[in-house]
Formats: structure tokens, sequence, C-alpha cells
């Protein structure tokens, strides 16, 4: 069994983010982590290797530096790593990301391809369904227990308060929580032969069926209008030489005036 998992280098939200002129991400600028949807994808897919021997392959698409989280789901387990980088890539919006993932997928055998929910820097859980609308795959959102029956995965989907069953018949593609489980660490041994390991790296030309227009900033039907690092807010309104029954008569006017209450 051959499994893909695509996984995404996301800003480490604690140390702050940046962006660029434009309103996209400096992503070069901030401390990055693996997205944690991702990361539960790629430990189910390490349990998958151990219980049936799946050969686990992992591909990311950004900048350079993201080689980073391939070198570390490397470290955890897994067989291969492949980086899709270039400068025409760049500012891409989920459409875009699912086309440029899907062109690389069409270079590769797979048997199911795992996505995480969501990625932490954008929430909008479009891109692994879009995958799978590229690739003309079945899909399976928001695992939460995934299982392998002869040719067929068997997804716990959450839904609200409990969770649906879904058979689906490989190759598919299921999109995984960060609550499906526990990732495992990386070994010192896995630390030392992934970074030994040699990464593949992918640009546009590697791209099969795609075409430019849908690719990149350009080729991003969603446009920023306008972001912020922080919420600003105003000074406050500070009211002095209030006795208790006073600060209470004024605190309870204000909600009545904010229709709080």
């Amino acid at each position: 069994m051959k499994i893909v998992v695509c996984v995404k280098q996301v800003p480490d939200t604690k140390g702050g983010v940046k962006f660029n002129p434009d309103g996209t991400l400096d992503r070069g600028a901030m401390l990055a982590i693996m997205n944690p949807d991702d990361k539960a994808g790629l430990e189910a897919a390490l349990r998958l290797k151990d219980e049936y021997g799946a050969e686990v392959t992992v591909v990311t698409m950004g900048l350079p530096k993201a080689e980073e989280v391939l070198r570390e789901a490397m470290a955890m387990g897994a067989d291969k790593g492949i980086l899709v980088t270039d400068r025409v890539l760049g500012g891409a919006d989920t459409w875009a990301t699912s086309t440029t993932i899907a062109g690389a997928l069409r270079n590769i055998d797979y048997d199911l391809i795992i996505t995480g929910r969501q990625a932490i820097d954008g929430d909008t859980a479009q891109v692994g369904p879009q995958i799978s609308e590229h690739l003309d795959l079945p899909v399976i959102s928001y695992a939460k227990d995934i299982k392998i029956e002869g040719d067929y995965v068997v997804v716990q989907r959450q839904y609200d308060d409990r969770y649906h069953v879904l058979k689906a018949k490989m190759p598919c593609l299921v999109t995984a929580l960060s609550e499906l489980n526990e990732p495992r660490y990386m070994t010192p041994g896995g630390i030392f032969d992934a970074y030994d390991a040699e990464i593949t790296v992918w640009g546009r030309k590697d791209l099969k069926d795609v075409d430019d227009s849908n690719l990149g900033l350009a080729g991003s039907p969603t446009k920023i209008a306008k972001a912020s690092d922080k919420v600003r807010k105003g000074a406050g309104e500070v009211k002095k030489d209030l006795d208790a029954d006073g600060a209470v008569s004024y605190i309870m006017d204000k909600l009545k005036e904010k229709h709080v209450i």
C-alpha cells in the first residue's frame, strides 16, 4: 500500500505573524511548525505503515525552508519527502494551492492520500477536498478514526455530537482532524537518517496537466482586501471618583446601551 500525506509548514502563531505589502503572509520572516491537522494525518499514515507495511511519502508546497517539515516527517518514520517550490507558485490561495499539489500528485502512485482538515494560517478546510476534485477521487473529511479493510478505507467522520462511519474504495482522499491521534516524537536515529536523506524538489515544470493561469497569486481568484497582525482596540473609557453603587449603575447602563442586557 502506498500512502501520500500532504503537509504544510505554517507560522508558529506564538511568535507573531508578519505580512507582505500585498497582504500575503511573509513566511520567510516567521518561525514555522508542521500544521497540527497534517501532523495527525501523518501519524495515521505511520500507524497504517506499522500495521500493513505501507510506504509513506510526504509532500509539501512552500518556500525552500519548508524542507524542514519534510525532514521532521521523515524523522518520525516517513519514507520519502517531496518539496514543491517555485517562485511562480507564491501567493497561492486554496484554488491555486490545490491545483499545484494535484499537479504534483499526478506523478506519484498512491492508494490513499491523507491531508489535514485545515491549516491554522487559513482555516478554510478547502484544499483537501479540492485536491480530490482535481484528481477525481472520493473524499471523506473530518476523520477521527481510519482503518483499512481490503481495498477499502473505513473512516469515522466527526459530525456534531456523533460520528458517521463511511467506507470508500481506494484510491481516495481523507482529511484528518488533529484529535485523530497523538503524533509520535521524532527519534534520535530518525533525525540523523532524515538529515542524511535526499529530498526530492519539484518546480513548475514537474506539474502535470496544470495551466499557468491557475497558479500562484495571479491564478488565485481569492484576493486579500486587508490584513493585520493584531486587532487594534481603542484606549477605552476611564471613570474616576465613583463609589460602588455608582460604578455598578454606570456599568449596567453601558450594558443596556450596547444591548448586552
